[in-house]
Formats: C-alpha cells, sequence, structure tokens
C-alpha cells in the first residue's frame, strides 16, 4: 500500500481535492483533525504537553484549554516549535496506526504543514495542489471572513508555494481556469498503477 500526502498552502483547494479522491474510495487522513483529537486521547502527548505547558493546558474534565496553548505559542516561534515538536511524532504514531486499518492500494495523507513537519518523509510519494498567491488569498478572505493582512500573515506562516513545488512529486493546478477532477482522475490511475507495479 502507497502512503500519498497531499498538501498546498492556504486557500489552494487541498481539502477540495482530497474530497475528490474520497469520492473514488480512497482513504483520507486529515493530519489537522488527528492533531485535534491526539491532543486529549493520546497519553504521552499529554504528558507531554502538560510538562512543557503547565497544569492549565487542559481543563479538569481532560478538554484541552486551546486559548492557554495559544496565548503561549501566537507571539513566540520557540514555544510553537517545542509544541510542533511533540505534536506531530503524535500525528505520525495516529497516521500508522489509521494506515494498518486500510485494505486499499493506496492512502492519501492530508496535512497543511507535510513537507514543514518533515512528514513527507514518512510518504512514498507527494501531491501539491498550487494556485496563484492573489486568488488563495481572495478565497482564504472569503471562506474565513478575515482581512487581506490575516490572509498574508498566515499564508507567511508556510513555507512558501515555489520551495514546496521543488519537494512534490506530483501537482494539481486549482487556478480557475484548469479542471481540477480530470487532474484528480488522471493522478488516481497514475497512482493505482504505481501501487500495483
Amino acid at each position: 500500500m502507497l502512503k500519498i500526502g497531499l498538501t498546498g498552502n492556504i486557500g489552494s483547494g487541498k481539502t477540495t481535492v482530497s474530497k475528490i479522491f474520497a469520492l473514488l474510495g480512497v482513504p483520507v487522513f486529515y493530519a489537522d483533525e488527528s492533531a485535534k483529537n491526539v491532543m486529549t486521547a493520546d497519553v504521552v502527548l499529554i504528558q507531554a504537553i502538560t510538562n512543557t505547558f503547565g497544569k492549565e493546558s487542559y481543563f479538569d474534565d481532560g478538554s484541552l484549554n486551546r486559548k492557554h496553548i495559544a496565548a503561549q505559542v501566537f507571539s513566540d516561534p520557540e514555544a510553537l516549535q517545542r509544541l510542533n515538536a511533540i505534536v506531530h511524532p503524535a500525528v505520525f504514531r495516529d497516521f500508522d496506526n489509521w494506515v494498518t486499518l486500510q485494505q486499499v492500494s493506496y492512502v492519501i495523507k492530508e496535512a497543511a504543514i507535510l513537507f514543514e513537519s518533515g512528514s513527507y518523509l514518512h510518504c512514498d510519494k507527494s501531491i501539491i495542489v498550487t494556485a496563484p498567491l492573489d486568488l488563495r488569498l481572495q478565497r482564504t478572505i472569503a471562506r474565513d471572513g478575515i482581512t487581506l493582512d490575516e490572509a498574508k500573515a498566515r499564508d507567511s506562516r508556510q513555507k512558501p508555494e515555489n520551495e514546496k513545488t521543488k519537494l512534490a512529486d506530483f501537482f494539481i493546478v486549482n487556478d480557475d481556469t484548469q479542471m481540477v477532477i480530470p487532474q484528480v482522475l488522471a493522478l488516481h490511475n497514475r497512482l493505482l498503477a504505481l501501487a500495483s507495479a
């Protein structure tokens, strides 16, 4: 079974693309969702977060105190790095466990920071969904109801798209001029062929 990483910068449409793969019967693992789940389910991670960010990191009912964590990491890049360094391994474990339950030719791991986290190194191939910056910012503003400056700030926290394209094996262009579904179908067939080779 092949493990295929799928990423794209904010507003690129990677979630839309992952949904098309899912409609084709390909199991999709959403790394961002997993990160939220493991922070309240993975005992090793919970202990590491508590040790690093204090007992206030969790409420009495076991739920994550997101405000406390956000306040710690929002303006401190080193604190964010520490958080990522303990969360990413837990997401990798969650993915590995999930993969063992799948019986298909290939699976998709959708991750916003596939390259930044080093997650792509655990995948057989990677796909990037690309779109021009102006279009990505427009989509983000419309989707999240934020300002242009906020959208730019979010984009700037990710590795630039041109750096990611150097690392990706496959591309899906989502620039509103090329149809996405035929690109996904063609790639799906290539991946099935690769998996059976």
